[in-house]
């Protein structure tokens, strides 16, 4: 789709739905197959520490391939890369769910994650060039909808599958998606014209690979004990180098840079870039710390965990239909105070969780947030390329997919590191309070005897149960805090003009 395409466009129903099956299938990847890890592991003789690259693999894989779509879109045009891209991605689909050894599956997985990487971003950029200015709220509503699936209905969904029928078809079920996706694409959605530019080898090398090492550093952090590790200290420093050199280069090279200089002269698209990546951290941050707790804490069941999480994705799906109308009468920057005050208040009620509670305000404040999560990625979505010329959208959208998910992985490191000192420094100060005559142990009652090795036991089994519920909590209040801490940050965002009712030319 040219940036000079003028509408109604053909077929546009079409185009969206083909697109969208492909973009939620590589979002669903993301998280689906979490909770299929323990079996895997026990299939594929891994240890604990190698079942975890099949997760990693992906999730560096797709940081490395993300910065390159947009140049891939200019040179050899939108439509052969997103079919490409789905091709790629289901064939290594079929090869994640037939893999017989760790080797494979994370050969497979890597594939999955160079090759799903420009999945989201494109579809955001045809949606926004298939659609006239007045319609741009609506299409991101149902773009916002495609991403949040992964993240709301993966873990739901994996372990369903998981428990059903065997863990590969967590990856098999992408089969039947890739193919409808891949028929739709290929008949309806038309090619852009490709422009003749020249790649930035140094710039793309040095971004890559400071990503790349940036989500090793993120992701192995917590498991390796951070900078007490070697391993991580090495990527820690790579990374710092490797996107300093990145910097320096763009800043000063003659001619055409890797990240187009014009990009950043847009006030809008440089905001959204910063409440991408603070919405990354918010949403996807407390997203993982609701499996463990509901889990390893309440002690609910995969399936259960689920069905008590699915409201806040209801809520989501509500927000987003009501917003998409909203976007192009009402000061989007009002819309994004509303999700962000919503989002707080979730968050708020979540400080409020007992280890004994029954599950009201765990929906509840599920279903809030999901609310308060659709009130504010739309207008986001739609302020931040509202300003931005047509021409620049395919190297826009990557950026933007980029720095959501980097504060994603921000973010569930800060959380997880937090929790894991929080959960020891509470330990330690209640197992101080525990002493003979101690009046709060009664409730206890014999079975918690400090002077029985069984007592002792299970008194220890009771001050970790109620150190985890302390970190945690102090996790939803630093949540919170952020998110309250960033609404005055929206004044920072210049109101979209609105658009007119009428048919309209995409400007160049």
């Amino acid at each position: 789709m040219s940036a000079s395409t003028t509408f109604p466009v053909p077929n546009r129903g079409m185009i969206t739905i083909s697109i969208m099956l492909a973009t939620i299938m590589q979002a669903l990847d993301t998280t689906i197959a979490n909770v299929a890890l323990p079996h895997m592991q026990g299939s594929l003789q891994a240890s604990q520490d190698q079942i975890t690259w099949v997760l990693t693999s992906y999730i560096v894989a797709s940081a490395i391939a993300l910065p390159l779509t947009g140049w891939l879109c200019g040179h050899w045009g939108r439509r052969r890369v997103f079919l490409v891209s789905v091709v790629g991605f289901t064939i290594a689909s079929a090869l994640c769910g037939l893999a017989g050894s760790m080797t494979e599956i994370v050969a497979a997985r890597l594939l999955q994650g160079i090759f799903g990487a420009a999945l989201v971003p494109l579809s955001q950029a045809v949606l926004l060039d298939i659609n006239p200015p007045q319609k741009v709220g609506q299409a991101m509503a149902i773009w916002g909808a495609g991403i949040m699936v992964g993240p709301i209905l993966g873990p739901l969904l994996g372990g369903w599958l998981t428990d059903q029928f065997d863990w590969r078809w967590v990856f098999f079920i992408n089969l039947p998606v890739g193919l409808f996706a891949l028929w739709g694409i290929g008949r309806y959605l038309p090619e852009s014209r490709p422009r003749a530019e020249k790649l930035d080898v140094f710039g793309f090398v040095t971004l890559s690979l400071g990503i790349g090492l940036l989500q090793l550093f993120l992701d192995r952090g917590e498991q390796l004990d951070w900078f007490d590790s070697w391993e991580i200290r090495l990527e820690a420093a790579g990374a710092v180098i490797a996107l300093a050199f990145f910097a320096v280069h763009t800043w000063t090279v003659q001619g055409a840079s890797f990240l187009n200089r014009e990009l950043l002269k847009d006030r809008n698209f440089v905001t959204g870039l910063l409440f991408a990546f603070i919405v990354g951290m918010i949403l996807f941050a407390t997203m993982s710390l609701l499996p463990t707790f509901l889990q390893g804490l309440m002690g609910y069941p995969v399936v259960y965990t689920g069905a008590v999480t699915a409201p806040r994705g209801v809520g989501t799906m509500i927000a987003m239909m009501v917003v998409g109308r909203l976007v192009q009468r009402v000061d989007v920057r009002g819309i994004m105070a509303v999700g962000f005050g919503l989002t707080a208040f979730s968050l708020w009620q979540m400080t409020r969780f007992t280890p004994d509670m029954d599950s009201t305000l765990i929906i509840t404040s599920g279903f809030i947030q999901g609310l308060g999560i659709g009130f504010t990625f739309v207008p986001l979505s739609t302020a931040t390329f509202a300003t931005l010329a047509p021409h620049l959208r395919h190297q826009g959208t990557p950026i933007f997919s980029l720095l959501r998910n980097i504060g994603s992985s921000v973010g569930i490191s800060i959380v997880q590191a937090l929790l894991t000192e929080g959960s020891s420094s509470a330990h330690a100060n209640l197992a101080s309070l525990v002493a003979p005559g101690n009046a709060g142990l009664a409730y206890l009652g014999a079975a918690a005897n400090i002077a029985t090795p069984s007592g002792l036991a299970a008194l220890n089994a009771e001050v970790t149960r109620q150190a985890a519920m302390i970190a945690y909590l102090n996790d939803f209040w630093i949540m919170m805090a952020m998110t309250a801490v960033s609404i005055p940050l929206l004044l920072l965002i210049r109101k979209p003009r609105r658009a007119s009712s009428g048919p309209a030319e995409v400007p160049h």
